[in-house]
């Protein structure tokens, strides 16, 4: 699955630093928070988990019983200050990973209220809790790629870019990005404990997303129901990586933040290497050949809000000063995507089956 790591990238994480490491994961009921709060359980962290109920019966959290690795399991929203605001003085946590979205750009459309609120109103109130809590040195707020101003060009989109957005979504994720700057600006200073740093990722691939409106998600159901895939988009190019690489650089952002510095504080990108930024036809194509059957697609001919046609992150910096790469390369990613939707279908232990594959790539990441 992927490629071996060089020597650099098995120092990307340490796992003496995150056992018995008190967490507060905000998200933690999703798709890539549920794996979040798996790989963190995997460290020895201690992990606090704050989210709205999951989504989807067979999800993630549900599926491999996210919620008994938690050493609390709360459910609340992002948008009741009061609410978050104490359960994070009652976790009492040294890092704080700020997961927490609404996450679905076609959503973004329907409920554009929703989505404002959720994702600039929660990061600020998410910011001013940290605030209101002693003793939390590092926090990490995950946006997305698409916080940038999409231009059309084909070079990788900088940290410095420029922040912006054509759609309620992406506009959202750069003001949440403005928030997370100017609180870290105004009320954390380099003279105090706590260092503040937001992450940004590109389209992530992985078993346990149901969510409505996404490529994977939607492709599974279709094949497994016999049914035509219909794909809005074909020809756009998107950032594909595994769900799990990112998260490792979100954690290595997190322990450099409270060992390393003020200079981890900051805007970082965690994407794919240019090889895994192929357009949705591309991936969809794999997905038939890997699904196998009458596994098909076809363009959808309905109606289709903009989205941009192309999207790349340069994530040297994360390369250079975090020592972090993608460990799988995009076949490496659909296999290990598809089988762990072809294990769910067929009734396997997915708590067992998430572990192994995070141990499967810590074990190689890591050297032990």
């Amino acid at each position: 699955m992927g490629r071996r790591p060089g020597p650099v990238e098995a120092m990307v994480i340490d796992p003496s630093f995150w056992r018995d490491r008190r967490v507060f994961l905000t998200g933690h009921t999703g798709f890539k928070g549920g794996w979040m709060a798996l790989l963190l359980h995997r460290l020895g962290a201690e992990v606090h988990g704050f989210a709205l109920p999951p989504t989807a019966h067979d999800g993630l959290f549900e599926a491999a019983r996210v919620g008994t690795v938690l050493r609390r399991h709360r459910i609340g929203d992002v948008r009741d200050l009061d609410l978050l605001a104490m359960e994070l003085r009652r976790a009492e946590p040294e890092i704080v990973i700020h997961m927490a979205a609404q996450a679905l750009v076609r959503r973004s459309y329907a409920d554009p209220v929703e989505t404002y609120a959720v994702n600039v109103m929660g990061t600020v109130h998410l910011l001013e809790a940290v605030r209101r809590t002693p003793g939390v040195r590092g926090v990490v707020v995950v946006t997305s790629d698409k916080c940038y101003e999409n231009v059309g060009q084909t070079a990788g989109y900088g940290e410095d870019a420029r922040l912006g957005g054509y759609d309620p979504y992406s506009s959202s994720k750069g003001c949440a990005e403005l928030v997370t700057e100017a609180y870290r600006r105004s009320f954390f200073p380099a003279d105090r404990r706590c260092r503040i740093a937001s992450a940004r990722a590109g389209n992530v691939l992985g078993g346990g997303d149901w969510s409505e409106d996404r490529l994977v998600p939607d492709a599974i159901r279709a094949f497994a129901s016999h049914r035509t895939l219909h794909i809005r988009n074909p020809d756009a190019v998107r950032p594909w990586q595994h769900v799990i690489d990112p998260l490792i650089g979100y954690l290595a952002l997190a322990q450099r933040l409270v060992d390393g510095g003020d200079d981890f504080a900051g805007g970082w990108n965690f994407g794919p290497p240019a090889g895994s930024e192929v357009p949705v036809k591309t991936i969809v194509d794999r997905l038939v050949a890997a699904w196998g059957g009458d596994a098909r697609w076809e363009p959808d001919p309905g109606s289709r809000p903009h989205e941009a046609a192309y999207l790349r992150l340069d994530s040297t910096k994360a390369a250079r000063r975090l020592g972090w790469h993608p460990f799988f390369d995009l076949d490496g990613a659909l296999e290990a995507t598809v089988a762990w939707y072809r294990d769910q279908i067929g009734g396997a232990d997915m708590r067992e089956r998430s572990e192994g594959q995070i141990e499967a790539l810590l074990r190689a990441e890591l050297v032990g």
